[in-house]
């Protein structure tokens, strides 16, 4: 019992639960856009998440203490995460097939890693690293690719492709000012009040460029939304409590954001009647499993070396 507990409490399988959350994200949010207009959605959903973690801490005073206190930081965060990073992702995906999307999207963790090697001292990118990364990211592709096949079409096409780029390197800027933060502030309270302001920042902005959408809406959008709600609160919440541990490298933990692609395509096999399992995807996805399996050792062997020369 003791040792399930441990396990329970470990980096590997709270960022493992984070990324299965994330990976549910594609339906609801597939179901939310046929009712209603990306930033406008997003805004209502960022701040139900937001509200929701504010009752799950239930200490009134404890919350706006810790807020006022780290007002600067929140406010950055709530910019850059939630408003700055959700804006550029829809405006990306707006301009491009939803493959190539796709592709992009899950190569972050690369771009995170480069983000941390240039931030951290004690995050640069070995040999052994790069090479375990760049692994996961052919997976990646060959997941994407083997569902679908990208064309090119147009100059947008290429916009949209910067503007992506530019989202996964804004993801990376953003982990490292958590993980850098000095401040004490709650995970509960830090993910609460970056989903509230940056959900409502979202909401301002969609309404003199998306106009005001009211409904009616039918059940299956407030299941899709409400499901959302909750999983952005719980997954970030888990996400910078373990940005905030000592010893927890930026780029190692967002490694695990391959098993996103993973965790949505087997979803999409069993939930939908029109998915089906594929050799390619399956071999794009043991490619990713090399790619953690290699990351765990680079992990393990830095580790290793760090308690080697502490020794010294």
């Amino acid at each position: 019992m003791y040792r399930m507990r441990n396990l329970f409490r470990t980096t590997t399988f709270l960022a493992i639960v984070a990324c299965l959350f994330w990976s549910t994200a594609f339906a609801g949010v597939k179901i939310g856009l046929e009712y209603h207009s990306p930033f406008q959605f997003a805004g209502i959903r960022f701040t139900i998440s937001g509200l929701l973690m504010f009752l799950y801490f239930g200490k009134p005073k404890r919350y706006f203490s810790e807020l006022k206190h780290n007002l600067k930081f929140i406010l950055l965060l709530s910019v850059v995460q939630i408003f700055a990073q959700y804006a550029l992702f829809y405006s990306g995906i707006n301009l491009l097939p939803g493959s190539l999307s796709a592709m992009i999207v899950g190569s972050q963790p690369l771009f995170i890693a480069l983000v941390a090697h240039y931030s951290f001292s004690n995050d640069k990118m070995t040999p052994l690293k790069t090479f375990s990364i760049l692994i996961g990211v052919v997976g990646i592709a060959i997941i994407t690719l083997g569902r679908s096949k990208v064309e090119m079409t147009g100059y947008l096409e290429y916009i949209g492709i910067i503007i992506l780029l530019v989202n996964n390197i804004v993801s990376g800027y953003s982990n490292v000012i958590v993980a850098k933060h000095s401040g004490t502030i709650s995970p509960v309270v830090l993910s609460s009040t970056s989903l509230i302001i940056g959900g409502l920042m979202l909401s301002i902005v969609s309404i003199p460029v998306e106009g005001i959408h009211l409904g009616p809406f039918p059940p299956k959008y407030w299941y899709a939304l409400a499901w959302l709600s909750f999983l952005s609160a719980a997954a970030i919440t888990i996400w910078y409590s373990l940005l905030k541990r000592p010893g927890v490298k930026v780029s190692l933990l967002n490694v695990w954001k391959f098993l996103i692609p993973v965790s949505g395509a087997a979803l999409s096999w069993i939930l939908l009647s029109n998915e089906k399992a594929d050799l390619v995807s399956i071999v794009g996805m043991m490619i990713i499993a090399v790619s953690l399996l290699s990351l765990n050792y680079a992990n393990r062997r830095e580790q290793k070396m760090a308690a080697q020369k502490e020794q010294k």
